[in-house]
């Protein structure tokens, strides 16, 4: 143990550590910082579990939870042509579209939709059914000062601003309506719900790309364990957009295909859309209420690669730390989880990492826990990823089964994993590990489990 700076650095047991040879940075996973109180993080108090009571979503393949498992069970794949946009020229004219969506099937005519984007659309449909499930409609009114609002995301309204510009651009206009771009920033997602909702809790929005929504469940269940809020209505949104298509074409990241996660013959990833919203409540508060309980947020790690904007340090070193610290601030081993939800993009870079940064985790046990991608099925949400993910692994812990990596034909040696190929598989699992690897190097990782009423083994 040393202090940094008032900090105790505590050195946590070996199957913590990454490699306890290796330098400093690369075992960086296997330490913890705790606060002068000298309180001990891993031996929390009841009073600081963090409960899901509701969990709602809009993707490619379905529009509502019981979908969504169904989906998800049968290995539904949400991968087709794009018809938002003209894509002519792409490498790639495929995504993962919301086909359909109606925004008025799921906002009650007493939400206007003036100003709202698609993604605060799919953000506030997916809102709505989590706090249905959650049985929080309608909102008493003495809740409402302690729910808060916390979104990931990426492009916002960039779907409605893209040709508001080209106007711009065609016309040589000396001036736009300042309201073509009401919805352009990407915070206007949470503002919309808590403007709505009339939610007056801490509101805020994450962008760490594709880590920004399993980001914002962490950073929600921080303030309720500080006492900042009761309720909090969390998650990420994302829409397709032409900047975003374009961007990761140019970049040579997208598969022509839809995309094969860990198979050796993944050519990148399949862009795609959708939101994720979970609802969170202390463990206190749910029970005086009588909510519903669907899962724990048992821990979060965040950490970052400092290497390269777009590229993975293809050692793992971050990747690893963020795992190693999610478990941590668990207070579990390696040993305890059941399933890992995996970043597995398939770009072939990024899944190599990933299987090595799992590898130096979790050491010979890496090849024997199931690691699937849902992205196979749904395609990569951006900042919507880790949140519609986090819901996934909530309805795998629910209701016993394992999602499927669909489109997975020929092992990849470099990526030595039990990837539940092709079709999903009955199983129980009470602790879930769920991964979110971002450009930048931001990574984030969650831990959820199976509610129990001592909070230890179910």
């Amino acid at each position: 143990m040393e202090d940094i700076g008032g900090l105790r650095i505590i050195d946590f047991p070996e199957d913590f550590r990454l490699n306890p040879g290796a330098p400093r940075r690369h075992t960086q996973a296997g330490l913890k910082v705790i606060n002068s109180e000298k309180k001990d993080i891993r031996f929390k108090m009841k009073s600081d579990r963090v409960v899901v009571t509701g969990r709602g979503t809009v993707n490619a393949i379905a529009e509502n939870i019981d979908d969504f498992a169904a989906a998800l069970k049968n290995g539904k794949c949400g991968i087709g042509p794009v018809t938002l946009f003209d894509t002519d020229g792409y490498r790639t004219r495929i995504g993962a579209q919301v086909n359909g969506f109606d925004a008025r099937q799921h906002i009650p005519t007493a939400y206007s939709l003036k100003r709202m984007s698609r993604s605060d659309c799919m953000a506030m449909a997916a809102a709505l059914q989590a706090l249905a499930e959650a049985g929080l409609l309608p909102m008493e009114e003495r809740s409402t000062a302690r729910t808060g609002v916390v979104i990931g995301g990426g492009a916002g309204g960039m779907l409605e601003c893209e040709p508001v510009f080209a106007r711009y651009l065609e016309t040589g206009a000396d001036r736009m309506p300042v309201s073509s771009f009401a919805a352009f920033s990407c915070a206007s997602s949470a503002d919309h719900i808590a403007t709505h909702l009339k939610l007056f809790g801490p509101r805020t929005t994450f962008m760490t790309a594709c880590s920004s929504g399993a980001t914002a469940i962490g950073f929600a269940r921080d303030l309720i364990r500080s006492h900042a809020a009761d309720i909090m209505v969390c998650g990420g949104t994302e829409p397709l957009c032409r900047i975003t298509y374009s961007a990761f074409n140019a970049l040579q990241a997208v598969d022509p295909e839809p995309c094969k996660p860990f198979d050796r013959n993944r050519q990148g990833l399949t862009l795609g859309e959708g939101a994720g919203i979970v609802i969170l409540e202390s463990l206190d508060h749910a029970r005086k209420r009588g909510a519903p309980i669907y899962g724990e947020i048992l821990g979060c790690g965040i950490t970052c690669d400092a290497h390269h904007m777009t590229a993975p340090d293809i050692e793992g070193a971050g990747a690893a730390a963020a795992m190693a610290a999610a478990l941590a601030d668990a207070g579990i081993s390696a040993d305890r989880v059941d399933y890992i939800n995996a970043h597995g993009t398939a770009t072939p870079a990024n899944d190599r990492m990933e299987a090595h940064a799992i590898e130096r985790v979790f050491g010979n046990r890496a090849r024997h826990i199931p690691v699937s991608s849902t992205k196979s099925m749904i395609g990569h949400t951006l900042g919507a990823a880790g949140a519609i993910e986090a819901v996934a692994c909530l309805l795998a812990i629910e209701r016993d089964f394992i999602p499927p990596t669909i489109h997975h034909n020929a092992t990849d040696d470099d990526c030595p994993l039990d990837v539940v190929p092709s079709h999903s598989r009955p199983a129980r699992s009470d602790t879930v590990l769920s991964n979110s690897f971002a450009f930048g190097g931001n990574n984030t990782a969650l831990v959820l489990g199976r509610f129990t009423e001592n909070g230890g083994d179910p």
